[in-house]
């Protein structure tokens, strides 16, 4: 080796010590301190051991204007594998100048999102910053790209996936809501402005947490979706999100390789947990995941729009996407919040060509003067939309009741491009519940008692071809298993469909 070659070796390596040395061991030991993963931890314990590859860590090296340099820029990003496929990451550094976005930094968060859209691979975000760097105003600013318009872009190409980790503000917690998918560790917020802006501004003094803290945006605004105690299991949530999901639009999510509880099996303990009165409540958990391959159920969003279930399964090995009333939720009244989580989760659903099963049993919409201004009727439309949208197949169930556009939302709808459509021997239908339905209509009790027999029992909508067939619950894994074989044989021209943006 040359003596030339010496020197530019080493000066190399000397800058990309630099770079990994972060914000230095002073505050990375404070930043470790909190109990949080620093940012090339996060990158680390999320991708493949020794997968990943750093891109622009040399970024932020040059020092300018008199001012020092700033390591990798505040950003650390590249990409890496998730499961053996190819995935783009990039985690903002609290310790470098408190993750803020740099003129520099903006290039590489562009660069890495336009190489996510033009492989069709995966992009993860791992958030914690203060948005835009305020010296930014001290640059000559040329005609800077905007990383917000490439994400608008990769909505619905490719899963896209956001985690919260600490604070983060501004441009950078917008880069988060562009995400199909949410994740915010527990001591994280998320918001427009944080609290000292919030207090010059508007007079209000308020606690990062009041303001957007992850148990506000998981259970209140639904801007998140999932919830993590720690930045170890918030990173395996994602790493369980994408293992659903296709590497973009077009190609197919992957079958579970093992072979155990793959199969048909009667699902023997349904009749004990679905009742057969009609408006006696239980929880539809048990009973998606009674139907899902053990151990193959993620749940989307738990804490927001409770009275929807919406989640990821395996059945037969294969990724689908559930919706399902909550009965133990006002009775499954389909309200505001719930028509909102699961417009949005249909929307990414059919993006990516999942399968979905509706589970229906509902009263209908929520009636009510605070529904009303709530805006319930425009929400329950969007989901009406979304679902009368969905490319992939569609399997729809009646397990006891739905009721008006509640069945409409649920997908019940016959001859609406469903592959299959079954109900219990216990379903009741009509445009209202009768007992409410009735009085509402001013029926006398002759009519009342007519429009009674006529909501009781599965026999009339199976006379009318309103379902496919009437099964014994305990057929339910086995029924949907079928209905999954015989849409199997148009998945690849589904995934070739244009699907267009998903709406945050």
């Amino acid at each position: 080796m040359t003596s030339e070659w010496k020197t530019l070796l080493a000066e190399l390596e000397k800058r990309r010590a630099q770079a990994r040395s972060m914000g230095g061991e002073e505050k990375l030991a404070k930043h470790r301190g909190s109990g949080k993963l620093d940012a090339r931890q996060r990158v680390a314990t999320l991708c493949d051991p020794g997968t990943f590859r750093e891109l622009g860590a040399l970024v932020g090296g040059v020092a300018r204007g008199g001012r020092a340099s700033v390591p990798a820029d505040a950003l650390v990003g590249g990409i890496g594998a998730i499961d053996g496929r190819p995935t783009v990451v990039f985690a903002e550094d609290f310790t470098v100048q408190g993750g803020s976005i740099g003129l520099a930094n903006q290039a590489k968060r562009v660069r890495l999102a336009d190489l996510a859209l033009q492989e069709q691979v995966p992009l993860v975000m791992l958030l914690e910053g203060a948005g835009e760097r305020a010296t930014n105003a001290l640059e000559r600013y040329p005609r800077s790209p905007n990383d917000l318009q490439v994400l608008a872009r990769l909505s619905g190409q490719v899963p896209t996936v956001a985690v919260i980790m600490g604070s983060s503000a501004g441009h950078g917690a917008l880069c988060g809501l562009l995400a199909d998918f949410v994740v915010m560790v527990q001591g994280s917020a998320l918001f427009s402005a944080g609290p000292p802006l919030v207090k010059a501004a508007l007079g209000e003094d308020v606690t990062k947490e009041e303001l957007g803290g992850a148990e506000m945006h998981t259970s209140e605004s639904g801007v998140a979706h999932n919830l993590a105690a720690s930045d170890d299991e918030a990173l395996g949530i994602v790493r369980d999100y994408l293992s659903y999901m296709p590497s973009n639009a077009n190609s197919s999510p992957s079958l579970d390789g093992r072979d155990e509880d793959r199969g048909e099996r009667r699902l023997d303990d349904i009749l004990d947990v679905v009742p057969a009165v009609i408006n006696r409540p239980y929880d539809m958990r048990r009973v998606t995941q009674m139907l899902a391959d053990r151990g193959h159920f993620f749940e989307v969003q738990p804490r927001f729009g409770a009275a929807i279930l919406t989640g990821l399964a395996r059945l037969g090995g294969q990724p689908v996407a559930i919706v399902a009333n909550q009965p133990t939720v006002n009775g499954g009244s389909i309200d505001r919040c719930a028509a909102d989580k699961a417009a949005h989760f249909l929307e990414v659903a059919s993006a990516y060509s999942l399968p979905v099963i509706f589970l229906a049993d509902n009263p209908g919409i929520m009636p009510g003067t605070s529904a009303e201004r709530a805006g319930t009727l425009r929400a329950a439309a969007r989901m009406y939309a979304a679902q009368a949208r969905v490319s992939g197949p569609k399997l729809h169930v009646t397990l006891r009741k739905a009721f008006g556009f509640g069945s409409s939302i649920m997908a019940m709808n016959p001859f609406d491009g469903q592959t299959l459509t079954v109900g219990f021997p216990t379903v009741t239908l009509g445009a209202l519940p009768a007992v409410s339905g009735g009085p509402a209509a001013k029926l006398d009790a002759a009519q009342q008692s007519e429009l009674e027999a006529s909501q009781s029992g599965a026999w009339d909508p199976a006379d009318s071809m309103a379902y496919d067939d009437i099964i014994d619950p305990r057929e339910l894994r086995n029924a949907l298993l079928a209905g999954l074989k015989l849409a199997g044989s148009r998945a690849g021209a589904d995934n070739r469909r244009n699907r267009g943006m998903i709406r945050p």
